[in-house]
């Protein structure tokens, strides 16, 4: 099976909300646990295509498989900074998808001129970390008790990336 990497299109969106609940569903890997209502994911999406950006998405045929972006802050003394998303659904995990999905994003993210990337991943996703690390995010803070899913309490790090300028 080939994998698509592609800028997300406002036609992906059912199938992106799809990708985004089989991950928030796992309880696992993001601050979720069910994806927001279609209509909230389709707002987003349409947002994000207007907006120019860095959203991409994993293509299996027509099938969202996984899925990046980075979304800048709207605020003005932060306008430089933008937060990380993303997920692959179990299947296709350890193929390199989320790799080349964040690739995508960071060069169009510093295309736009962000200069910081900034994300919060729990402690215990240990894959995810190491991800980060080789594409050059470093540690900042660990968050104790940073999330809780079910009643149960999860460190989280917090890491950025950031630009250099010449």
């Amino acid at each position: 099976m080939k994998v698509t990497i592609l800028p997300i299109d406002e036609a992906h969106a059912a199938s992106f909300r799809k990708s985004l609940d089989s991950v928030a569903s796992e309880r696992r890997y993001l601050a979720m646990v069910e994806a927001p209502p279609l209509e909230q994911v389709e707002s987003f999406v349409r947002g994000n295509v207007a907006n120019d950006v860095a959203q991409f998405v994993a293509l299996d045929g027509q099938r969202v498989v996984g899925w990046a972006d980075i979304v800048p802050a709207r605020t003005y003394a932060i306008a430089h900074c933008g937060s990380v998303g993303m997920g692959v659904l179990s299947g296709y995990r350890g193929r390199g998808i989320g790799r080349r999905l964040l690739e995508s994003c960071i060069a169009k993210a510093w295309s736009q001129g962000i200069t910081r990337i900034q994300l919060e991943a729990r402690a215990d996703n240990s894959h995810a970390i190491r991800l980060y690390e080789h594409l050059g995010f470093t540690h900042e803070a660990v968050k104790h008790r940073g999330m809780r899913i079910d009643g149960e309490y999860f460190d989280t790090v917090q890491m950025s990336l950031l630009r250099h300028e010449a």
